[in-house]
């Protein structure tokens, strides 16, 4: 059985997203608080496999768990994207004309603004969860909350779904990856399978540097599905770079990694798996 670390609980986004990434497997669910928490488990266990969200298509990328994949030393071994739809639901007893606020956590509340604004009598709320903002009206019996949540969290937890698809965007997607021990990477996909990667490298201040790798990627017909450009703190107009590289050819991807090696500082490797399509 394995133990995916996540933030969130059972009927979270990240939930679903572990549960679709591994399906058919018996998986146990380490359910954290926060992403902090999530790389504590995989830091203190290396049998433990996390699953984080790093980008969503509405919301962006979530810059700070680029920070902590970097610093945890754990490598990327697959990726999963999932649907995200949020309903607005409440106990059974209660109503559109009883209920004056609504709780979830502050991305989905974002991802929902539109419909929030066409219904300002309610105050909104934010949590650490949208399945948890369900789960504590259900265990406490909140009368006249609401939450938001995916409506399979809703029904988990007992709510009455009050409307469905409530997001603004239906277009909205959350990319989650899968990470691990360096040492385990190869329990979970094979080498040769891989067909991207995700990297991260800082670069001289000096003109034309990033040009430059970009250029040798190109000839290597390497192509570049992502690039996120984070600040180096203490040193002013320094950035590391955070790319993700999708390649056909195994041999000369690690060719181009070679080449762009001179032109860089601190080149890392954060991963190599299988894009999901």
């Amino acid at each position: 059985m394995k133990r995916i670390a996540i933030q969130g609980q059972p009927g979270s986004f990240h939930a679903m997203a572990a549960e679709d990434y591994f399906a058919g497997e018996q998986i146990q669910l380490v359910c954290c608080a926060t992403f902090e928490e999530v790389f504590r488990e995989l830091a203190a266990d290396p049998t433990t496999v996390a699953l984080t969200a790093i980008e969503n298509t509405i919301a962006g990328s979530l810059l700070h768990n680029y920070e902590l994949l970097r610093d945890s030393g754990a490598t990327v071994v697959g990726e999963h994207k999932v649907h995200i739809q949020h309903s607005i639901c409440c106990l059974e007893e209660d109503d559109w004309q009883t209920i004056t606020a609504v709780d979830s956590h502050p991305v989905a509340l974002m991802q929902c603004r539109k419909f929030l604004e066409g219904h300002p009598e309610l105050m909104v709320v934010e949590c650490e969860d949208t399945a948890g903002a369900a789960e504590n009206i259900s265990k406490n019996r909140l009368r006249g909350r609401a939450a938001i949540c995916h409506s399979l969290a809703a029904k988990m937890y007992g709510m009455k779904v009050l409307e469905d698809h409530i997001e603004d965007n239906k277009h909205n997607y959350t990319r989650f990856l899968v990470l691990t021990n360096p040492k385990r990477a190869d329990f979970l996909r094979s080498i040769e399978a891989v067909n991207k990667s995700s990297i991260v490298f800082s670069l001289p201040h000096s003109e034309g540097s990033l040009s430059k790798v970009l250029t040798i990627l190109s000839f290597y017909d390497i192509n570049l599905t992502k690039i996120q450009s984070l600040p180096v703190i203490g040193h002013e107009w320094e950035y590391l770079f955070y790319v993700d590289l999708t390649f056909d050819n195994l041999t000369r991807y690690r060719q181009s990694i070679d080449a762009i090696m001179p032109l860089t500082k601190e080149l890392k490797i954060l991963g190599e798996y299988v894009a999901c399509r």
